[in-house]
């Protein structure tokens, strides 16, 4: 089975009339409200939430403007109000969630149209014509309250562009890299109410059962949308429509089945000839642009078909390609096939939602082969690679973060060597290198506290120029490197030297990597402990010096701060505890 996890959104949303509005204020604890809308619902909300009014804002715009957004929050802040009430679409909306974004004040939405955003935790803003968009809890409404009588007068044409607004937030949410079978369940049933809905009201606006279905399906659509990921389809439709100020709801309208194909869905078909029969947009050139505009946009050649509103060419379905590799591995033993699903599922879902190129993809095998040639038994570039992006680091949380009272675990890194040679007690490991000498005074002890005798430590760390000894062919043997035994106490003591900050091998591809992100390859200054005993679980950690270098930028992010030890006075003291394996 596929590993998931789902989190329920928490908006409270009720479906009623406006006479709830007061109501639902009173539970937020509203006192004083800004209302935003435009006259022909707003006024109606005001008569509703009656002394609460503080204040209006009545000229909410396309994209949310920083430029309006800061006009409104004046007015918050002139009337001192405690909470938003937005009715109308969703350049209401979008203007409640900035506010909120800017004051954590409680959001109570009133939709007038399908758009589904209210339920979700996305705010795009525009600024110099540049459209951006994050995620937040912050901008997440509290409370939604779906009126099917504020719709029955929205016109055909907005009616049927909103709805397909919502469509794509529901059809996004089927190829997202983190859809689950919940949010597959509410995707499929607001494209069901939705894409039944959208034809009924065009044949019949007054048709309540169509509108409220309707307003169901965006709902849902804009629930399931807010627990994944965006994808192309809205990276697309944000980009062109703040940059050339296009209207939001048509561009979702026009686009929509152009990117299913891309996607390879089956049913991108069906959806073209939806739009086709309602009365919106059909073409990106309706809404104004030109084959000058899209030339040298991201997906050109997609958005060259609906700039032309052609029917768009079918792509194998990429959903049931990724099915039938994961079906593949049905033979396979649990663990393995657990490992391999999420690994494939993973991978096809990354190459999907950055649709990735072909040359691209080639510049990654080259990269992998390269690292891969580049590997020998003193130079892991694997390990570098897995260092540097984090994921030995997330391994060794998940690994090793037994419980509170153990000393935090570190990652190997690459110059681990198995078997370093058994070294007596106060014993120098630099063997005469240069550095500032340190004397080392270390005690291992288990959770309570008691000493764990006779216990294996291996200690490996770089010169004061910041080689390992593996990596200096010239030096005859081990250095800086050794294994000793705990005494019956459960100390340890040797001399060495202070360590010293150090850039990890950057003259390979994962250099190249970290030169291309502007990353430095620095380690903070560290000492290498591996701490092993029969009946307790192994301890792989590195103490970093206090007041070093790079201790909040290190390279492979392993620094944790129960693990920076005081060094001063060349010398360091420390107490390890570790666990017992049957704790």
């Amino acid at each position: 089975m596929t590993s998931f996890s789902y989190a329920a959104n928490p908006v409270r949303v009720v479906f009623g009339s406006l006479d709830c509005l007061s109501t639902e204020a009173d539970r937020l604890g509203l006192g004083r409200v800004l209302l935003i809308g435009r006259p022909r619902h707003a006024d109606r909300a005001a008569k509703a939430l009656g002394a609460r009014l503080a204040a209006r804002f009545g000229e909410p715009a396309m994209h949310t403007p920083v430029d309006v957004t800061e006009r409104a929050l004046k007015l918050v802040a002139e009337h001192d109000v405690d909470g938003v009430v937005a009715i109308g679409g969703g350049s209401a909306t979008g203007l409640a969630k900035a506010i909120a974004l800017h004051t954590d004040l409680p959001q109570l939405i009133v939709p007038t149209t399908y758009a589904g955003s209210e339920l979700t935790s996305v705010l795009g803003q525009t600024a110099d014509g540049r459209k951006t968009t994050q995620k937040t809890p912050k901008v997440r409404p509290e409370t939604v309250l779906y009126d099917v009588g504020l719709t029955l007068d929205l016109p055909v044409s907005v009616s049927a562009a909103s709805g397909l607004n919502a469509l794509a937030h529901a059809v996004e949410a089927r190829y997202a890299p983190d859809a689950n079978p919940m949010t597959d369940l509410l995707a499929a049933e607001a494209i069901k109410l939705l894409t039944s809905a959208l034809p009924r009201i065009a044949a019949n606006p007054s048709d309540v059962d169509a509108r409220a279905d309707a307003l169901r399906g965006a709902w849902l659509a804009g629930s399931c949308l807010d627990a994944v990921q965006m994808g192309l389809h809205h990276r697309l439709c944000h980009h062109l429509g703040g940059k050339f100020g296009l209207p939001h709801a048509e561009t979702h309208a026009v686009l929509l089945p152009h990117v299913m194909a891309h996607q390879g869905l089956d049913d991108a078909d069906d959806v073209f000839e939806l739009a086709a029969s309602l009365p919106v947009p059909h073409s990106l050139a309706e809404l104004g642009l030109t084959e000058a505009d899209i030339e040298g946009e991201p997906e050109e050649e997609l958005l060259r078909q609906a700039l032309h509103g052609t029917r768009p060419a079918a792509r194998p379905s990429l959903r049931a390609l990724t099915k039938q590799v994961v079906d593949s591995f049905s033979s396979a033993p649990d663990r393995v096939r657990t490992l391999l699903t999420d690994l494939v599922e993973t991978l096809h879902g990354y190459a999907i939602r950055t649709d990735l190129t072909q040359d691209e993809w080639e510049y990654a095998i080259g990269f992998l082969t390269r690292a891969g040639h580049l590997t020998t038994d003193t130079r892991q570039e694997f390990i570098l690679l897995s260092d540097t992006l984090g994921v030995s680091s997330v391994v060794d949380v998940l690994t090793n973060s037994r419980t509170p009272d153990t000393t935090p675990s570190a990652v190997l890194g690459p110059f681990y060597v198995e078997g370093p040679p058994e070294t007596p007690q106060g014993a120098d490991i630099a063997d005469g290198l240069p550095g500032t000498p340190l004397w080392t005074d270390v005690r291992v002890t288990d959770t309570e506290d008691r000493p764990v005798p006779d216990a294996i430590v291996d200690v490996w760390q770089s010169n004061e120029d910041g080689f390992y000894d593996v990596q200096l062919p010239d030096l005859d043997g081990p250095v800086l490197r050794a294994r000793f035994r705990t005494d019956a106490d459960g100390r340890l003591r040797f001399r060495t030297i202070v360590p010293s900050a150090y850039p990890i091998p950057a003259d390979g591809p994962v250099g190249e990597m970290l030169d291309a992100v502007g990353r430095h390859p620095y380690r903070a200054p560290h000492v290498h402990f591996m701490i092993a005993k029969p009946g307790y679980r192994t301890l792989i950690t590195q103490l970093f010096v206090a007041g070093g270098d790079y201790l909040d930028s290190d390279t492979v992010f392993g620094v944790k701060d129960g693990l920076i030890a005081d060094f001063a006075d060349q010398r360091l003291e420390f107490t390890f505890r570790i666990q017992g394996s049957t704790e």
